[in-house]
Parts: C-alpha cells; sequence; structure tokens
C-alpha cells in the first residue's frame, strides 16, 4: 500500500528527497525557496532560504553532518544544517545553472551545471572548481559516486553517460538511441549505474567499463525521472508521466505501482530510514510504500 503527506501547498513544488543524517527526509520545495524536513512519523517542518527564487533543486547528505543542495535558478550551492541555518556558495560561472549534487569519493560535494557544460566541485569550506566537459549544450544532470573512486553523470542533451574522476579526467560514453534523454542516475547493489531515459521511456544500466544495456517500460510515455538503489534488489525509480513508481530487478524484471493522487507528478525517490520508499510529489505531497 502506498500512503501520503502533506508536506507544502500544492504550488511549493516537491522535487527532490533524501535521508539525512537524523533519520528523517530531507526534500528541497523548489517553487517555494524552502527546504523540507519530514520524520517517519509525518512530522513536518520547513526552513526558508535567503531568497524565494533560488531554485533548490537536489539535495544530499554531506561528509560533515550537514544537507548540501542546488540552487538552480541563482547558481548558488546551498548547504543547511540540522538545525536549519543555511550559507550558499555561488558558481564562479555566471548562469551555470547547478543540478545534480553527490558527494564524492575525496571528501568534496560534486555537482553538474547543466547550463555551461561543467562538473563543480565543492570542498568543505566553500573552495569551487570547475571542469570542462567535452560537449557543446551536453545538459549534464543528475550525478552519483561509482564504484571506482570516480563521479558518474548523465547528459539529457548529447544522449550519453559521463564518468569523471577526481583529477578532472572524463570520459562520455554514448547511448545507443539518438533522443534517451538521460536524467537520473545511481549506483546499483551490483557495482553498476543505473539510469532513467525520460525521452526514450528506458531504464539504462552501464558498467564501469562501459557496457551498456537499456531496458523499455512497458509504457514508454511514462517519463521515468529519477531512480534510487533498492539495497535488496534492483532499483525504483518515479514514472513522472504516467504517476507512478516502479521497481526494477538486476535481471530486468519490472513492476509498477500506481500512485494514490492522480496527477501527482513523482520527481525524486528515496530509500528511507524506515526501509520504506519515499518519494516527493510536486503537488506538495511525499508518498511512501509501497
Amino acid at each position: 500500500m502506498i500512503l501520503e503527506f502533506a508536506v507544502a501547498d500544492e504550488w511549493s513544488g516537491p522535487y527532490a528527497i533524501t535521508a539525512g543524517p537524523d533519520q528523517a527526509l530531507w526534500l528541497t520545495l523548489v517553487h517555494a525557496g524552502r527546504i523540507a524536513r519530514l520524520t517517519v512519523h509525518g512530522e513536518v517542518a520547513t526552513y526558508p532560504l535567503d531568497t524565494a527564487d533560488c531554485g533548490p533543486t537536489i539535495i544530499t547528505p554531506g561528509p560533515d553532518g550537514a544537507l548540501w543542495f542546488t540552487r538552480f535558478r541563482d547558481h548558488r550551492i546551498g548547504r543547511m544544517t540540522l538545525d536549519g541555518m543555511t550559507e550558499s556558495f555561488p558558481t564562479p560561472t555566471a548562469g551555470s545553472g547547478p543540478f545534480g549534487i553527490v558527494t564524492g569519493p575525496d571528501g568534496a560535494l560534486w555537482f553538474t551545471e547543466m547550463n555551461t557544460d561543467r562538473i563543480g566541485r565543492i570542498s568543505m569550506d566553500g573552495q569551487i572548481t570547475e571542469f570542462p566537459l567535452p560537449t557543446d549544450g551536453g545538459f549534464p544532470s543528475a550525478i552519483t559516486a561509482g564504484p571506482d573512486d570516480a563521479l558518474w553523470f548523465t547528459l539529457n542533451q548529447a544522449n550519453a553517460i559521463g564518468r569523471i574522476d577526481v583529477d578532472g579526467n572524463v570520459a562520455v560514453h554514448a547511448l545507443p538511441g539518438s533522443a534517451a534523454g538521460p536524467v537520473g542516475i545511481t549506483r546499483g547493489t551490483d557495482d553498476a549505474l543505473w539510469f532513467v531515459e525520460i525521452g526514450a521511456g528506458q531504464i539504462g544500466r552501464i558498467s564501469v567499463d562501459g557496457r551498456i544495456d537499456e531496458f523499455p517500460l512497458p509504457d514508454r510515455s511514462a517519463r521515468p525521472h529519477a531512480i534510487v538503489a533498492d539495497l535488496d534488489d534492483g532499483c525504483w525509480f518515479t514514472e513522472w508521466g504516467a504517476n507512478r513508481i516502479g521497481h526494477i530487478g538486476l535481471d530486468g524484471a519490472i513492476t509498477e505501482y500506481d500512485l494514490p493522487t492522480p496527477s501527482s507528478e513523482p520527481h525524486g525517490i528515496v530509500a528511507g530510514p524506515d526501509g520504506a520508499v519515499w518519494v516527493a510529489l510536486e503537488i506538495g505531497r511525499v508518498a511512501y510504500g509501497p
């Protein structure tokens, strides 16, 4: 059974969700310029940022016990402590459009710059380094830490998966299709990278040596958006265009679950501290189950 909690009004836009070090769920409210904290019992607190128009997007726990997030609209990286104190750091390149963010193997945060074909690295003291990519308009989107001490990321408009090591060396792996539009990416329990193809309606898998497999969804128009590893087997993902969440096993078997509220626009997804799957719904709610 899938249940829901209200976390904000229908205009706030819960977008990404992550599990914090405090056994709670943390969300970005992209349209409201706020960060929300939700306990597994449904208790909600929200924290305003310094401007409502900053566009908080992807959020992740940092190695310092704080939550780090991208601010897509004002081109900054944000940091919030567990008691709601915030600070932010501008990217060196103007108009960069930071989007995905994750802790890297070197103890820094790594992030994508959608608008400028760059990957950024921010240290715990706020120092930012940028690494150019060999693409033009590639739209680097989600990013995750791989099993090989490197970062793996999607290139949404280049129809490719990228890899960058901590020294800034980049490799790009083209996808078989010309309009896959990869977005979310995660490290699976099999030490491969799993990703969603929002344009092609498929789930993809790439091994660290660059071998790619693709698994079509039953509904190719489902618009898969975000993906997270299931610690038991396979991965969970959201179907933004079909109002569902799905599960894919390591063998490629796909199971889908309808969400209870129509047109709820599922975006981010995470495995929670309670073992349930939690999903940010842009209508102002969070679903959990199944």
